[in-house]
């Protein structure tokens, strides 16, 4: 399998961006200082396009503009289509494949993660026993940095790490904030933008500085946005040292960030010495070796590193989730118990909660209320008004009004601009079906609350109960400890895995609702032009919020830890994750449903359990590599992969590998399996020990449908660093054939456990339902293939 990604033959002889992938670089004959190797590996980068050009060096210098000439090994070049398609069937090439565009997808999450509880830090938090992470490297991929903000202070830092390679380019950097780099080439190639402001590593959305700051920011007192959230910002692992890769940019035709700048960031990244990458970004789901994140991401494990992933934004449909590599930690989003509670009075006495960080009304005035349908310009439909799109109220209509706007299709924040354009006193943002109860508190641009799906059909039908409408915003204030909580964010992207079903995507969930943090100066807190605030602090929402909470609690582990693998902790992290909420009940998801693996994965983090797994379920590169083999990678691709010259793929019978076997903490079954073994199959796992001599047993919340068995289901540890392997035999009580076929997509769930009486290392188990229980299908644990469900 040599993948190519072809522009569609539209234009053979157009020269688009391809990135071409050749693996792992050759080890050096002899020790050569790091500038004059890399000189000489972009050199064979320009020898091998040149002998496609008919010699020329001239002609592949002018075409490469990326040579990933320290970890990954490959390029990116402006080449004609048939050129492609001719370079991608050589054996030295692993894949070749367009440069595609990407999107980007707190002062109180760390209190209800409980690694702090009223501002106070006990002996028993893992901030205290890793050092608050204390000089462990965390970088981002995202929009840069505001080097200026509190959270990225120097101040009471001692020298950096003997370890690191970085600089910072342009900007100025301290012994907190000790790499800023910036990669554009792809980007400006597609959007055509070559001004001198995209030259920096300065953030001038706000993105980046948010989302590194809440992975690694300083402890900074006073945070708040317009006065709410008050308390004292901080990231995950506060005493890391950060660093910045600049590679998305302002959208254009939907993409920011570009996956042949991506990789020169991740190659960069891996030689500079980062120890965890945090990357807040993703696109459609494709084969990993036409993935520029899975590309770089294994090179970057390879070498000791941790990379973690959003999950993506598309939700509440299934089969949405990105960033599917299992050597990648995906995050899913999830809330904590703090909300931003504006109230919407309603003149017949009704009173709906929402959510805001708007400034607020006038002090108890009713106001007229208008749905924005009925007040649009001439020629404008009423699908567009009532969305409050661009240049679609009419002022007329408007003025002195607060205005009822449809989430959707814009940004929220976008459509109260309009309606105080219009003249509009205040907005009342109803959530249309998909956003359903995901309410996110925003600083919009005049008073304004953000009400759920059911809150919203209430307010339509008063609009629709009387002429004498009037209503009022009352002031947001901070509510903490609101039940239930967690709950999994609507937008958060679902699984199942599209690419590969067997592994369980997302891995986990984190707070990314509402999460206060450090923000650019460069821009408004709303990002809109007209926006003339600034604020040091901003509250965002978002799988990339929830992201850097993970990449947090990895750093905190890698420095208790510095020898675990990333699988070892990613094992930690989801094997200790929790799945019920406040009040003791399983956590919910759109709509007030029960939330399933496909939402939030293993479960919400807890990181004082993730300091002390108990067992751990490790990978090494070579199950990696047996992992691509069985997905139909040969031989010949691994070698160019691996660095082992020697690696051969497994054989695919009598004893091979089994991608069910695949020693992962989740267990997903899709039907194929248990159609091709007569509804029976067995799985294997193998357990490391990572705590004290112990005897654990195993217990299983049998999926609907199915008898599950443990063999053996005692086993006795007696030292760090031991392995066993365990089987897991599953059957279909009812083995129908038929129905297991045509349910391909409908699933059920249990949860393996094994424990010792102190710990209790959780796995899900995700099966192809047997036939599908109704409640199950009612309850949309999973649509029919090809279909999303709102």
């Amino acid at each position: 399998m040599r993948p190519i990604l072809s522009g569609g033959g539209k234009n053979m002889y157009r020269r688009e961006s391809y990135i071409v992938y050749l693996g792992v670089h050759d080890a050096p004959e002899i020790n050569l200082p790091d500038a004059e190797l890399h000189q000489r590996r972009a050199h064979s980068h320009h020898r091998f396009l040149s002998s496609f050009l008919g010699g020329s060096l001239d002609k592949a210098r002018e075409a490469i503009f990326y040579s990933y000439n320290k970890h990954i090994n490959g390029f990116a070049a402006l080449l004609e289509e048939n050129l492609a398609t001719q370079m991608a069937k050589h054996p030295n090439v692993v894949s070749v494949f367009l440069d595609q565009g990407r999107n980007l997808h707190t002062t109180h999450s760390w209190d209800f993660l409980l690694l702090e509880k009223d501002g106070v830090i006990r002996s028993s938090s893992l901030w205290e026993k890793a050092r608050f992470g204390e000089d462990t490297i965390i970088a981002n991929l995202d929009t840069g940095i505001w080097p200026e903000s509190e959270s990225f202070s120097g101040h009471g830092y001692g020298s950096i790490p003997a370890k690191w390679k970085g600089n910072c380019g342009g900007i100025p950097c301290n012994n907190k904030l000790i790499g800023a780099k910036y990669y554009n080439k792809a980007y400006k190639r597609y959007t055509g933008r070559f001004n001198a402001s995209l030259n920096t590593a300065r953030d001038y959305e706000g993105h980046g500085t948010h989302t590194l700051s809440t992975a690694g920011g300083n402890f900074v007192s006073g945070a708040n946005v317009s006065g709410h959230g008050n308390g004292i910002a901080k990231g995950g692992s506060p005493r890391a040292r950060v660093a910045a890769y600049k590679v998305c940019w302002p959208p254009v035709n939907g993409s920011e960030c570009y996956d042949s700048d991506i990789m020169k960031g991740i190659d960069t990244a891996i030689h500079d010495g980062v120890d965890v990458l945090s990357v807040s970004l993703g696109g459609k789901p494709s084969d990993y070796f036409s993935d520029g994140i899975a590309i770089g991401a294994f090179h970057a494990v390879k070498k000791g590193m941790v990379v973690v992933c959003s999950a993506g934004n598309d939700g509440p449909a299934y089969r949405t989730v990105s960033n599917l590599a299992p050597w990648i930690i995906t995050v899913g989003a999830s809330t904590t118990d703090r909300v931003f509670e504006a109230y919407v009075q309603l003149s017949n006495g009704q009173r709906l909660k929402g959510t805001s960080l708007s400034k607020p009304m006038s002090e108890g005035n009713f106001y007229p209320l208008i749905d924005a349908a009925d007040a649009t310009l001439a020629n404008t439909s009423a699908e567009k008004g009532r969305l409050c799109m661009h240049g679609t109220l009419d002022p007329k209509k408007v003025s002195g009004k607060i205005v009822v706007c449809l989430r959707g299709q814009t940004a929220r924040v976008a459509k109260g601009e309009e309606a105080r354009n219009a003249g509009a006193v205040g907005m009342i943002l109803c959530n249309d079906v998909a956003s359903g109860n995901d309410i996110i508190a925003d600083p919009h641009v005049l008073p304004a609350s953000n009400v759920n799906f059911t809150n919203g059909l209430a307010i339509y039908s008063y609009l629709n109960s009387t002429k004498d409408l009037k209503g009022y915003l009352v002031p947001s204030y901070t509510h903490l400890d609101t039940k239930p909580a967690p709950f999994i964010a609507s937008f958060s992207s679902k699984g199942p895995n599209v690419v590969t079903p067997e592994i369980l995507k997302p891995d986990i969930s984190a707070p990314g609702v509402s999460i206060i943090a450090a923000y650019s100066q460069g821009t408004s807190p709303t990002g809109l032009a007209l926006d003339k605030r600034r604020t040091a602090f901003n509250s965002e929402s978002g799988t990339s919020m929830s992201c850097p909470h993970v990449a947090g609690l990895v750093g905190l582990l890698k420095t208790l830890y510095p020898h675990w693998s990333a699988a070892a902790i990613r094992s930690a992290i989801m094997t200790t994750a929790r799945t019920r909420d406040n009040t003791g009940h399983p956590v919910r998801g759109d709509f007030n449903r029960e939330a399933s693996p496909f939402s939030y994965g293993a479960g919400v983090i807890r990181p004082n359990r993730a300091i002390d797994p108990g067992l751990v379920y490790d990978l090494s590169m070579n199950d990696y590599l047996d992992f691509l083999c069985d997905s139909g990678y040969n031989s010949t691709m691994m070698k160019r992969f691996s660095e082992h010259k020697d690696y051969k793929c497994p054989p695919q019978s009598g004893g091979g590998f089994n991608l069910l076997n695949f020693n992962y903490p989740s267990i997903s079954i899709p039907g194929k399996h248990l159609i091709n073994n007569s509804c029976m199959v067995t799985v294997t796992r193998t357990l490391k020990n990572v705590g004290k001599p112990g005897t654990y047993a195993a217990r299983v919340r049998q999926p609907s449908g199915y008898s599950v068995a443990v063999e053996p289901s005692v086993i006795t540890f007696q030292y760090i660093g031991e392995e066993k392997r365990f089987k897991l035999i599953v059957e279909a009580k009812s083995c129908n054939l038929n129905s297991i076929s045509e349910s391909e997509g409908a699933y059920t769930f249990g949860v393996l456990i094994w424990s010792d009486g102190k710990h209790y290392v959780r796995s899900p188990l995700v099966l192809a339902a047997a036939p599908p229980p109704p409640h199950v299908v009612a309850a949309a644990a999973a649509p029919p293939p090809h279909q999303s469900q709102e």
